[in-house]
C-alpha cells in the first residue's frame, strides 16, 4: 500500500492534490505536496494536478510563513531512484528555510551534486 495514497494526515486539500507535514521533517514546517492520484513521475501528473499542486503549493506557502517566519524556502521534486525518489509517488518538497540552519547556504539546490 502507498503511504502517499492514503495519507493519515492532511493539512490543506483541493480537488487533485493535498498537502501534509513531511513525516522526515528537515525543519518546522517542511511540508509535501501530493497528487492524489497515484502516479510516480512528475511529469506524467494531469495539466490539473499540476495546476492542483501549484495552487496548494501557493496557500501552503502562505500559511507556513504566518506561523514560522522562515527566511527563504526550497521547493524540490525528486524524480526517479538516481534522483533520489524513495516514494514512487509525485511529491513536492516545500522547505522552510532559516538564517543559520547551515554554514552556507550558497548555492541552494545546485550544491545535491558535488561540482565536476
Amino acid at each position: 500500500m502507498c503511504e502517499l495514497c492514503n495519507p493519515a494526515e492532511v493539512i490543506a486539500e483541493n480537488e487533485h492534490a493535498y498537502a501534509r507535514s513531511d513525516s522526515n521533517a528537515l525543519c518546522p514546517g517542511h511540508v509535501l505536496i501530493v497528487p492524489k492520484r497515484h502516479v510516480e513521475n512528475f511529469f506524467d501528473m494531469t495539466d490539473q494536478e499540476h495546476v492542483a499542486v501549484s495552487a496548494l503549493l501557493r496557500s501552503t506557502h502562505a500559511d507556513i510563513k504566518a506561523r514560522f517566519q522562515p527566511d527563504g524556502f526550497n521547493i524540490g521534486v525528486n524524480i526517479g531512484k538516481a534522483a533520489g525518489q524513495n516514494r514512487m509517488h509525485v511529491h513536492v518538497h516545500l522547505i522552510p528555510r532559516y538564517a543559520g540552519d547551515v554554514p552556507d547556504p550558497s548555492g541552494g539546490v545546485r550544491r545535491v551534486l558535488a561540482p565536476r
